[in-house]
């Protein structure tokens, strides 16, 4: 048995390695930057490369360059840094480049307060591109979740060819935890799908029965073109309306449709519970432990702890709220999921319970919110 008393940014970086990760780029940023800290220790053994650019821009500028030619790719920063990746996130949504972005957010706006949490970037996260296409926005719970769903993270990056956020939180990233990591869940390993030999390549043809392109590396023997305009299948910058309106609806479906594939969450049932409680990220420990305080007694209430967050998981929040009178949604914020809820059980009760100060809610704070509500 092999126990590993680790944190989050650890947890995320061996899971990278894991996942085939060999190219880092990142520039150090509280608080990220244990995970810079760890890519240093594993990526050179291992011949892989890991860079500390200048800025944060450069850093996601050479995330995508390396995946272009190949490359499994990471970069980490928290909420100012995400600010200036904005541009090239929007280049990794269009041109369809793979690459796996942490944000391991603190309380905002602005540079706000380093050293302590929140979970304030969960829109911007998803709309934070110009075209506001989806994108992939996974949200782990606790030091094994890092691990989990950071490959889960790769593997949807490689699939579906596209950026793909991991919504941490500085409490999840600087608390170490016990860990078995033989018992760790380890999904099987997805690599970007390489084009057939038998037919001329396209860098953005996609084929029959398929809602991604295949992919070549750039600088290999076979051109391959990239441009971050509106292209058609060759490559080349295009206008004309009928191959953008195209490639666009096909960005918008390849994710939005396979959403079901990636729904990742947990759910736990009370008997006789008139009451369900939604909450994601470190707050849902929290939102726990409240769910097992009330289980056993006249007012039990039934949990909901979603980890895919975009594309939002319409199918399983209608399931698990069927039934219920009463919705409650916990946030570490002052309320940027809880529209989404509202809007797909508009014909429910849907509360909303939230804090965004620099400390962590309570469970005695949910449990007031729940019984006074």
């Amino acid at each position: 048995m092999a126990l590993s008393f680790i944190e989050g940014n650890e947890a995320i970086g061996r899971a990278a390695i894991a996942a085939g990760c060999r190219f880092f780029a990142g520039y150090p940023i509280t608080p990220a930057t244990t995970i810079l800290n760890t890519m240093l220790t594993l990526l050179p053994p291992l011949g892989g490369i890991c860079l500390q650019a200048e800025d944060e821009i450069a850093s996601i500028g050479a995330c995508l360059g390396a995946s272009m030619a190949g490359l499994k790719v990471m970069t980490a920063t928290s909420g100012p840094g995400i600010s200036l990746y904005s541009e090239h996130i929007s280049f990794a949504v269009g041109s369809e480049i793979p690459i796996v972005i942490v944000d391991v957010q603190r309380l905002g706006p602005s540079t706000g307060s380093a050293t302590r949490g929140a979970d304030g970037d969960i829109n911007f996260l998803r709309w934070g591109n110009s075209g506001g296409m989806p994108v992939v926005v996974l949200a782990p719970v606790d030091v094994a979740d890092c691990f989990t769903l950071t490959i889960h993270a790769f593997n949807l990056a490689e699939k579906f060819r596209c950026p793909v956020f991991i919504a941490s939180n500085k409490e999840i990233a600087m608390t170490r935890e016990s860990v078995n990591e033989d018992t760790l869940q380890k999904p099987d390993i997805i690599d970007r799908r390489q084009p057939p030999d038998d037919i001329p390549f396209l860098p953005f043809q996609v084929r029959a029965n398929q809602s991604v392109p295949d992919f070549l590396p750039i600088g290999a023997e076979i051109p391959v073109r990239q441009t971050s305009s509106t292209h058609g299948t060759n490559g080349y910058i295009t206008t004309d309306q009928i191959q953008i309106s195209r490639t666009l609806n096909r960005l918008n479906a390849k994710l939005e449709s396979a959403v079901a594939e990636f729904s990742f969450y947990e759910l736990l049932p009370a008997v006789k519970s008139e009451t369900l409680l939604i909450s994601y990220g470190v707050t849902a420990r929290a939102a726990k432990a409240v769910y097992k305080e009330l289980k056993n007694t006249a007012q039990p209430v039934s949990l909901l702890i979603l980890k895919t967050l975009w594309p939002v998981p319409v199918e399983v929040i209608r399931r698990a709220a069927k039934g219920f009178k009463r919705v409650v949604v916990v946030e570490m914020n002052l309320g940027q999921y809880v529209g989404e809820i509202r809007r797909i059980l508009a014909d429910k009760r849907v509360e909303f319970y939230g804090q965004m100060d620099g400390r962590l809610i309570s469970p005695l704070a949910i449990k007031e919110r729940i019984i006074d509500g």
